[in-house]
């Protein structure tokens, strides 16, 4: 798992999934690029946390859904940490919490907007990063994809049609670009984030994790550190021979059809 050297860019990756995966790859010995939209603060935190690792680190602002800012992004990670990036993480998304059964809840702007981040973003990233991926022999990406994007579920329909989009771009991209390039996806379940609790009154956050980690079979939420280890594995050599593949880390939830309606975006 050994990372030692390489540049990593870590979309979103101030907070949640995203500064678990910042603070493993540092962990493991990689310079890190912590991008943010909005979140600076959280940024210029974990990135720090990364440096006191032993390892080069910097937050950079960008909005990944705009082509300029992802090429600019991978330009000043490459200037700043000394180097061509070799892994790229596209976890940064956007979504909109409306019941599924709601189809006035989403606007063309909704969708284009999700999209705009949780897909055309990890398009452009991809894109802008690979001539230096190629310049180096080879590099990884991951796309943070969800379960929704298989089963249909998640806080809209407009980010569960992204993320099967996303898992789709992941396979299609796998083949086109190997055999220097791997390109893999996680699909994360329920998260236990400050994401969704965040966007949840206390109460509602409550009831939706004893719901979902009731529905689970090892009975318990995954942590972003969880997911992190998924990501971070992808990245290394001793997944040298995987590309393409999509690894499902929900602690089994996908194996039970009692998964409750909150969980599924029917209520």
């Amino acid at each position: 798992m050994d990372l030692n050297g390489k540049i990593a860019i870590v979309t979103g990756g101030g907070t949640g999934i995203g500064r678990a995966t910042s603070l493993k790859l540092a962990k493991r010995g990689a310079h890190v690029a912590v991008n943010y939209r909005a979140s600076r603060s959280e940024a210029e935190e974990t990135a720090e946390a990364c440096r006191q690792l032993g390892v080069r680190a910097v937050a950079i602002a960008a909005d990944v859904g705009s082509d300029k800012d992802c090429r600019q992004l991978v330009a000043a990670a490459e200037i700043k940490l000394g180097g061509n990036v070799g892994i790229l993480v596209n976890n940064a998304a956007a979504t909109k919490f409306v019941p599924h059964a709601r189809l006035d809840g989403l606007s063309d702007e909704d969708f284009a907007n999700i999209f705009r981040t949780n897909v055309t973003g990890a398009y452009q990233m991809i894109r802008a990063a690979v001539p230096g991926m190629r310049a180096l022999g080879g590099g990884t990406v991951v796309n943070v994809a969800s379960i929704a994007g298989l089963f249909g579920g998640g806080t809209c329909s407009a980010y569960a049609a992204s993320k099967a989009a996303l898992i789709n771009l992941t396979k299609t991209l796998a083949r086109a670009l190997a055999p220097d390039i791997r390109i893999n996806a996680v699909c994360p379940g329920f998260v236990a984030t400050r994401w969704f609790e965040d966007r949840m009154s206390p109460e509602d956050y409550a009831v939706a994790l004893n719901e979902v980690t009731g529905a689970m079979p090892l009975g318990r939420a995954p942590t972003p550190e969880d997911i992190a280890g998924g990501i971070t594995y992808f990245c290394s050599q001793d997944a040298a021979a995987i590309t393409g593949e999509t690894l499902i880390m929900d602690a089994g939830a996908h194996l039970d059809l009692a998964i409750s309606r909150r969980a599924v975006g029917r209520e």
